[in-house]
């Protein structure tokens, strides 16, 4: 069977290849420490399972609207325009299955074959694997260690081209936790309205900042009509199985995304919406908490890091992940990642899994117990020691 030629353009996301490894390795007998998905280990709120029960007993087992229940998109509404700080109609709001399709989306309806999209490199690999499968140019943003692994507002203009139609970012960022200051981001806005280019900022860790306060670039002048914001349940509620995601767009996207909804997915569960609603709506005592201990643990991991000779880990400002530099180990992050599974039995990511930036980097999610990353750091040092040079 001849497959088409755009399928040798389409990339993968690594996490679930590594997890499958681990997996495989824990069948034969093998103790395996998972830090390699973005995953919280905590289980969805109590409130919003209980809502999901309540609405399949009341029938919420039906097709609901392409765009999303209207409850859902004005619940959506109002808390973006308290959280996110501008304005949001519930006729901006789209809800999908998942997060995902709102990057599909986003460059299927604005992007054409040759065209390009500038991303970040490390970063989600999604973005790269869709815009190379729609026949587009993805252009890599790199993001250094010398700057906090942030992006540099001054490369991202010395990139941009006549073929550019779209800038990609995420802050909080998957792999490194780096997270744009606003100053960051009026610099990324002027280069945007500039050159009169639309933004997919996704913010699907916005509610995981462990200093200051998350900023959306689409609260800044000029903004909020050439802005996606990508964001979701799965991160902030431990919804992950739940495949939910949204986005708010500006009005001239509404009808285009439409269309693609219901080519693709039809719509989203209507249950699923139902006790969507009630995670925003409801209360956030546990959302608070979960970040709490998630802080916790990013210093418990970077602390113990960097006593590991030949590792040097920056200290990340939110989401889960940490994204240290290796390089003194002798080895690449993917050796590395390879040898700490087999040898220690914990799994983490290498670098390359998110761009060529991270060579010498291994991605380490800290979605796991506090007794559990301990264990894995012992582990990782006592294979890492004899290493360094």
């Amino acid at each position: 069977m001849r497959l088409a030629d755009r399928m040798e353009r389409i990339g993968t996301e690594t996490a679930f290849e590594a997890a499958a490894r681990a997996k495989a390795l824990e069948a034969t007998g093998r103790d395996v420490i998972h830090l390699e998905i973005g995953e919280p280990d905590f289980d969805t709120p109590a409130n919003i399972r209980t809502a999901a029960q309540r609405a399949l007993d009341d029938g919420w087992t039906h097709y609901g609207p392409a765009l999303g229940l209207p409850v859902l998109r004005e619940a959506i509404a109002i808390d973006a325009s308290h959280r996110k700080r501008f304005p949001v109609s519930s006729e901006q709001v789209v809800v999908t299955p998942g997060a995902k399709p709102i990057m599909f989306y986003a460059i299927l309806a604005l992007v054409d074959e040759g065209e390009e999209v500038i991303y970040p490199d490390p970063g989600f690999p999604i973005y790269e694997s869709m815009t190379q499968f729609v026949g587009a140019t993805a252009v890599p943003l790199p993001m250094h260690q010398e700057h906090d692994l942030r992006l540099d507002p001054d490369e991202l203009a010395r990139l941009v081209s006549k073929r550019t139609r779209l800038i990609i970012f995420n802050s909080p960022a998957n792999p490194t936790g780096g997270v744009l200051t606003r100053e960051d981001l009026e610099r990324i806005a002027a280069v945007a309205i500039e050159h009169d280019l639309v933004v997919l900022a996704d913010e699907i860790y916005g509610r995981i900042v462990y200093e200051g306060e998350h900023v959306s670039i689409a609260s800044l002048p000029g903004m909020a009509e050439r802005t996606i914001v990508l964001d979701g349940f799965s991160k902030t509620y431990a919804m992950t199985g739940w495949r939910l995601g949204y986005a708010i767009l500006p009005e001239r996207l509404v009808t285009p995304f439409s269309r693609l909804i219901i080519n693709s997915v039809s719509c989203t569960s209507s249950f699923s919406q139902i006790a969507a609603a009630e995670a925003l709506l409801g209360p956030q005592d546990e959302v608070v908490e979960m970040v709490r201990e998630f802080r916790t643990r990013r210093d418990l991991i970077v602390d113990g890091l960097n006593a590991i000779p030949g590792v040097s880990c920056l200290r990340p400002h939110g989401a889960f992940y940490v994204f240290p530099d290796v390089s003194g180990t002798g080895l690449t992050g993917a050796e590395l990642a390879d040898k700490l599974l087999y040898e220690a039995g914990v799994s983490v990511l290498a670098g390359t899994a998110f761009g060529q930036v991270g060579r010498n980097h291994i991605r380490v999610s800290y979605a796991n117990s506090q007794a559990k990353i301990r264990d894995a750091l012992e582990r990782i040092r006592s294979v890492v020691s004899p290493l360094a040079v």
